[in-house]
């Protein structure tokens, strides 16, 4: 079991869980929000979702408020604009920090397992995302820019057999 794995997470509806509960299944980790104008991705993130839930992938969605103030709403409104705009159906989770001193464990852990461009660990922004396969093994880490359906290919190669 990866230290990944025992991070303690929140739902956006306030239960506890870690990513324990998602183990043997590829997870695609994203940090997201509701005023950016990278939200729109979250029609592609649930189509990624809808497509290959079947075989093995969890979508998660952690909200972040640290860039430009672009998830100002609490867990509530997060979750009712998801639901309502974009139908989405993957787990979201509570706000998180993913940057700075209250970085969240769990995004500790995907930086230093998956730095950025020059080794850099920092969050550049919303959509930031993380492919994590069903070992829980953090393989590769995409930027903002990344459109969820340029994912499938690298999606397809850790989906469990």
């Amino acid at each position: 079991m990866s230290s990944l794995q025992d991070v303690p997470l929140k739902t956006i509806t306030g239960e506890t869980t870690s990513l324990a509960a998602f183990s043997g299944k590829a997870l695609l980790i994203v940090n997201v929000a509701s005023k950016c104008g990278f939200t729109p991705q979250y029609t592609g993130l649930e189509a990624l979702f809808r497509k290959y839930q079947d075989r093995g992938l969890q979508i998660l969605g952690f909200p972040c408020d640290q860039f430009g103030h672009q998830e100002p709403g609490n867990e509530a409104e997060i979750r009712n604009f998801c639901s309502t705009t974009y139908d989405v159906s993957f787990p979201m989770f509570s706000k998180i920090e993913v940057n700075g001193v209250g970085t969240h464990p769990l995004y500790q852990e995907l930086k230093k397992a998956a730095p950025g461009i020059f080794g850099t660990e920092r969050i550049k922004w919303n959509f930031t995302k993380f492919l994590v396969d069903p070992r829980g093994q953090v393989v590769a880490r995409f930027a903002p820019t990344a459109k969820p359906q340029n994912l499938a290919g690298a999606i397809e190669a850790v989906l469990p057999s």
